[in-house]
């Protein structure tokens, strides 16, 4: 009942038991956007103005709606061009305080000499991700203190640093982050996401580092290296056996290159 429901409006009850719940959500309207798709190309047919026609999205979402503003001015940037790309697999509102954090990982050679971390940023993310001993790999997740210790130790923030191993690795290092709501970024959010990470060493000397845009932001985004880097990341995870060559064939599209037949490992 819990993921139907879910499905039918991309609810966030999940939150309250750390249910997996979310990852169903972007795989779900993948996998709508594939159906049509294969429907269409099979004469299945569609309303043609499901957005704004009388009884339409538009109607259905928005009292005020303005359906004409979406082909209004064409030839300006595309939405999709503003899209951010998660650089993590964590929760959106933990990525500057882990950008922040990473930065400051060359300067710490040993983490027992930390005495506390301060972590400084906007309401949200402590309403969201203020979770101080995560129970699972997917509180993990939403948990800044856990992202920000992994941050810290590990060399890489990917699937493995919110694993059962990691999270009692981190246990230690997680009881000494801190959280509180600061300006800047209580005032420049939702606009932008920020974050400063403080380390606070047990002789008393500080390192700070601070971020006022989440990486991976229009404003902040992610080189070519890095959108490919986490592609792969994301298909060696899903069992893809040779994740290169089908981000090979992606990037050929622009050029009309065919897909490959894609392995995948069960």
């Amino acid at each position: 009942m819990g993921n139907a429901g879910a499905q039918s409006a991309g609810l966030w009850q999940f939150l309250e038991t750390g249910a997996m719940t979310k990852h169903l959500h972007a795989g779900r309207a993948a996998e709508a956007g594939v159906l049509a798709a294969d429907l269409a190309r099979l004469g299945f047919t569609g309303p043609p103005a499901i957005l704004e026609g009388a009884k339409g999205f538009f109607a259905a979402t928005c009292p005020d709606a303005d359906p004409p503003a979406v082909v209004r001015d064409p030839d300006a940037p595309w939405q999709l061009l503003q899209t951010s790309l998660k650089p993590w697999p964590s929760c959106r509102h933990t990525h500057p305080a882990i950008d922040a954090a990473q930065s400051l990982r060359p300067q710490l050679a040993e983490l027992e000499r930390i005495e506390r971390i301060e972590v400084e940023t906007y309401q949200a993310a402590l309403d969201v991700c203020d979770r101080p001993d995560p129970q699972s790999e997917y509180q993990a997740k939403f948990s800044l203190q856990h992202c920000v210790a992994a941050a810290l130790a590990l060399p890489a923030v990917d699937f493995a640093a919110f694993n059962e191993s990691a999270r009692s690795t981190l246990a230690g290092l997680r009881s000494r982050v801190r959280l509180r709501a600061a300006e800047p970024y209580v005032s420049a959010y939702p606009r932008a996401w920020g974050s400063t990470v403080t380390v606070i060493l047990a002789d008393g000397s500080r390192l700070s580092a601070r971020r006022t845009q989440a990486r991976g932001d229009p404003e902040a985004p992610l080189s070519r290296e890095e959108i490919i880097a986490k592609a792969r990341m994301l298909l060696q995870f899903g069992g893809v056996a040779e994740p290169d060559s089908l981000i090979a064939a992606i990037l050929a599209l622009a050029d009309d290159g065919p897909l490959p037949e894609v392995g995948v490992t069960v």
